[in-house]
């Protein structure tokens, strides 16, 4: 069982210690399915934790984009500062897939821009699911992709002992074989240089730390760990392994078995080409495929070579690739957060990526091998990942389903907030009706003061209202129409950059503006406290963001402010409408009930307007004792964060990380 450290100030409160109680006793009792049922604000992230914990197994956490994935990362990272959280996402900064357009006879070279820093928390995560149990690793559906096998990887990595018989030479030509590069004096990832009797490498999993390798004769005479930029020495090491530089990784003895069976499959293929009379795809396939052939035999590696690589996983064809899930062992736990969208998208990969390559084999572009290089369709997936907590505040049918019906609840909030109170007024005059409101609630609020949170310095606050139409053109006549009436409004739509968008809110919480008008208010970084009117207008529209789980999730968003209501613009009840306020009401009766019972006076409760994906807690930051090993791990980490934020040109975020690792440096002395 590994050790999971959780540090954290707080306890679980409300019903917390239940949800987690039930959910340990349901994996330890093998249940191969949950549902835990979190409401917005109820510390879904920290149950988890708590979960994590008590279980003491390697986690996966699979989110549904890189943004939320990096952010609870870096929740989980606050919570289990001494333990590995890891974060693996897609390393593509674009990514445009090979393709065949036969109607216009358009053949589109495969043409992608890899981010170094990505890749390497990539790397990071497997060599730490390879040498601890202690490992959390938060996802996005990427890790559902084909990966070289876990086998072949870690049987390539280089083990470097003092004493071990081993020459310079072989050093070398052991990391030429793993693809790492030979370099001068501008030693970086992935690469080594060799001065004498000294070679000194850097990882392919970090950035910060150099291995230098002394021999005397045929003996390795030390190993050093040593900083890449100081060129400090950090500790003299028993043992170091270096791990490939890519995935997929070839071994010598698999090669020419490879290479034989992939000349028979393209015999077969090139006699079936002709067969069919289609010269032009045997001519193309015959030159591409012996190119790359003799590609892999020279160099080992070739433009593509994930297309063979079941070849070298030694995979029978229709057989599932390795992903993220095979490098864990047989005993880990799954979550699936916002599983009502995540599921969804790990169900949809495959059949996508199976069309394109259709395309390509049939038209001579690739082998029938291409088809093994893809996700795992939606059966494989489930049979991979380890017992599963589904975590949503409107889970799906499949999801309970799963779960043979029972769902654990957590709709208690800490702050003893309860899920707003609902109105319904006529949509004939709703626009009229919503700037009155607009401005009777904007007055009202003008001028009163309440503490922030952080610094108990009063405030401004003028109340905050979200609007959701139906229509890109409503969402903007309305939007012109509140501005001709003297509202403070903005307009938030889909075409908003990642940064403005974070701007938008910031202003909207700085009370640069009253009220954000938009379409699709679901995404995440809109619970925002000061917000204490939702309006949905048209909401008797059945439709996408009409339904029954939108309706509840934009209602939530009303959830962070004591004084918080909304308003249903609809002229009959649709059934999505009827089931999204009997599920509020029900929640307000528990949450209700719960605060009655404890003498609790739900309060809203203002956090200070920040902009980082790094969260985390000051003060626990500042508690906490670091080691030399912890701290430098931390500053590996946060200057891939930086560097990240820094090239989407996210420079706010990108300073903030450069703080922090600023202050760790000084702490480090």
């Amino acid at each position: 069982m590994a050790k999971f450290k959780l540090v954290s100030k707080y306890t679980p409160t409300g019903d917390q210690p239940q949800a987690i109680a039930s959910l340990v006793d349901g994996v330890k009792k093998g249940a191969r399915d949950q549902v835990l049922l979190g409401v917005t604000g109820s510390g879904k992230t920290f149950t988890m934790a708590n979960v994590i914990k008590q279980l003491g197994k390697p986690a996966l956490v699979i989110a549904h984009n890189k943004t939320l994935a990096a952010q609870l990362c870096n929740e989980f990272r606050a919570y289990f500062p001494e333990n590995r959280v890891e974060y693996f996402v897609s390393y593509y900064d674009y990514y445009q897939p090979e393709a065949y357009l036969p109607s216009t006879d358009t053949y589109i070279e495969k043409d992608m821009a890899i981010n170094s820093e990505i890749d390497k928390l990539r790397h990071s995560a497997t060599c730490s699911l390879a040498t601890r149990k202690d490992v959390i690793i938060v996802a996005s559906v990427s890790c559902i992709y084909g990966l070289g096998g876990p086998k072949n990887y870690y049987d390539m990595a280089i083990s470097l002992r003092p004493g071990e018989k081993m020459t310079r030479g072989q050093l070398i030509n052991n990391l030429v074989k793993i693809q790492y590069k030979r370099a001068g004096d501008d030693i970086e990832r992935s690469t080594f240089r060799s001065k004498g009797d000294v070679v000194d490498i850097i990882p392919s999993y970090t950035t910060q730390t150099m291995i230098r390798v002394c021999f005397m004769g045929d003996l390795i005479e030390s190993v050093t760990e040593m900083d890449a930029l100081t060129m400090t020495t950090i500790a003299a090491v028993n043992h170091a392994a270096i791990f490939p530089a890519t995935h997929y990784v070839v071994g010598s003895d698999q090669l020419d078995g490879a290479i034989k069976q992939i000349r028979t499959d393209l015999d077969d293929r090139l006699d079936h080409l002709k067969n069919k009379n289609l010269m032009i795809e045997e001519h193309r396939l015959r030159q591409r495929t012996n190119y790359d052939i003799e590609m892999i035999r020279e160099m080992g590696h070739c433009t593509g070579i994930e297309n063979y690589s079941r070849y070298f996983d030694g995979r029978k064809p229709g057989e599932p690739p390795y992903t993220l899930v095979s490098y864990f062992g047989d005993d880990f736990i799954t979550f699936i957060d916002e599983s009502h969208i995540t599921v969804p998208q790990i169900r949809g990969m495959y059949n996508g990526d199976r069309a394109r390559k259709t395309t390509l084999v049939d038209f001579g572009f690739r082998l029938p091998s291409a088809f093994d290089n893809r996700p795992l369709n939606f059966t494989e997936f489930n049979k991979r990942i380890g017992q599963t907590i589904y975590v949503s505040a409107t889970p799906a049918e499949y999801e309970v389903e799963r779960a043979d019906g029972a769902v654990i609840e957590q709709v208690i909030r800490p702050t003893g907030l309860v899920d707003p109170e609902i109105f319904i007024r006529p949509k004939g005059n709703q626009v009229t009706d919503l700037v009155q409101e607009i401005k009777t609630l904007t007055e009202k609020r003008r001028g009163e003061v309440e503490p922030t949170r952080s610094d108990q310095v009063q405030r401004y606050v003028g109340a905050k209202v979200l609007v959701t139409t139906l229509t890109k053109k409503m969402a903007e006549d309305l939007t012109a129409h509140m501005t001709s009436n003297g509202i403070r409004v903005r307009y938030l739509h889909s075409d908003i950059h990642t940064l403005e968008r974070v701007d938008l809110i910031q202003a909207l919480r700085k009370d640069e503006f009253d009220v954000v008008v938009g379409i699709n208010l679901l995404r995440e970084g809109l619970d925002i406290p000061e917000v204490e009117l939702v309006a949905i207008l048209d909401a008797d529209k059945e439709g996408l963001f009409r339904s029954r789980r939108s309706l509840i999730q934009t209602i939530g968003r009303a959830a962070r402010n004591a004084k918080a209501r909304v308003i249903l613009y609809a002229d009959k009840m649709t059934d999505s409408m009827t089931a999204a306020i009997n599920e509020t009401e029900r929640r307000r009766k528990i949450q209700q009930a719960y605060n009655k019972k404890h003498g609790i006076t739900p309060k809203t409760v203002f956090s200070e307007s920040k902009n980082t994906l790094y969260v985390t807690d000051k003060d626990q930051k500042d508690a906490r004792k670091l080691s030399r090993e912890q701290i430098r791990d931390e500053i590996e980490k946060l200057t891939a964060l930086m560097n990240i934020a820094s090239r989407s040109l996210d420079f706010e975020t990108a300073i903030k990380f450069r703080e922090e690792i600023t202050r760790l440096k000084g702490q480090r002395g």
